[in-house]
């Protein structure tokens, strides 16, 4: 049975995709990242969120900056805490004494079937595979929220998890590690309503109650910046393959990341023609991902909220 490790930056849709994954999935660990907010912020964004759901999960500190470039956060979206709205106290927990990437090579070198599924900038993932190649190629799979086969929503082009570490992101996409993306294209076309948001608010206990305190404050900021009916779940559709594979339908196609261009940087270039019938290149290189192209969103949704609502 596959062991798996989270890699996330908490961020809303972050802590519904964690306790989600942990209802349904053996997690041998979590790493953290900067992104949606600070490493120290998402770090005890984290401990906070294993404390409450009373999960012995350990945790290791990740990167506080990409490899190459200045931070990028999404305060905007998710406040200054990056899970701002909820009242979660800080966890008693403390971090691993390795970081991440110590934590990621240890974990391929004693695990026979290592998933990563990651939710933030690839950049700890990155750092590993730059340490220790042949341990990292190990690993199963690397399955991810993050990238777009069409649009960006930090750029016309970039989606905020590859722009804020594109160098990170193209190391992870060359790796020869096989690799599952779930992008904009698909996972900004649905999400949590506001009265699914209002029945968690409403929810007597404790968890349930602060996640829902916690979308409350993301739904209103998806629907000033994005003028959205509906707040998106992005994390969850990292996890979604592993848990109820069904749910969202991915092709095969080569992806690779664009690091230099001036509109274009942070973009995940997905090939989407059909190689056996195209032109034969010797610039053609065979398919590395697989891509998410359609989902049963509202199915996805309500999974994630019942999932919840098991908290205490």
């Amino acid at each position: 049975m596959a062991s798996y490790i989270i890699d996330c930056d908490p961020g809303h849709d972050d802590a519904v995709a964690l306790l989600f994954a942990a209802k349904f999935l053996p997690i041998y660990g979590i790493t953290t990242v900067f992104g949606n907010t600070s490493i120290t912020n998402t770090t005890r964004n984290t401990i906070a969120l294993v404390d409450a759901a009373g999960l012995k999960i350990p945790v290791a500190k990740g990167a506080a900056k990409p490899l190459k470039g200045s931070i990028i956060k999404a305060e905007h979206v998710h406040g200054k805490s990056g899970l701002d709205g909820a009242n979660l106290p800080d966890g008693k927990s403390q971090p691993r004494k390795e970081d991440a990437t110590n934590f990621l090579i240890e974990a391929a070198s004693n695990l026979q079937d290592l998933v990563l599924i990651a939710m933030g900038p690839l950049t700890n993932i990155a750092m590993a595979i730059k340490k220790a190649p042949n341990i990292m190629s190990r690993i199963r799979e690397i399955s991810i929220m993050g990238g777009s086969t069409s649009f960006g929503n930090v750029t016309a082009t970039a989606e905020f998890n590859i722009f804020a570490d594109p160098e990170a992101a193209q190391i992870v996409f060359n790796s020869g590690i096989p690799m599952r993306m779930a992008g904009l294209n698909v996972t900004s076309t649905f999400g949590i309503t506001a009265p699914q948001v209002t029945m968690l608010c409403e929810n007597t206990n404790f968890l349930p109650h602060n996640i829902g305190l916690s979308l409350n404050h993301y739904f209103t900021q998806q629907s000033k910046i994005y003028n959205r009916p509906y707040a998106p779940l992005h994390d969850i559709c990292a996890v979604i393959p592993h848990t109820h594979s069904e749910l969202i339908q991915y092709q095969r196609m080569y992806v690779d990341v664009e690091c230099e261009g001036i509109f274009t940087r942070g973009q995940t270039v997905c090939d989407q023609r059909d190689i056996v019938t195209a032109t034969s290149q010797a610039s053609e290189k065979k398919a590395n991902c697989d891509v998410a192209l359609s989902s049963k969103g509202d199915t996805i949704v309500e999974l994630a909220l019942h999932s919840l609502l098991t908290y205490q």
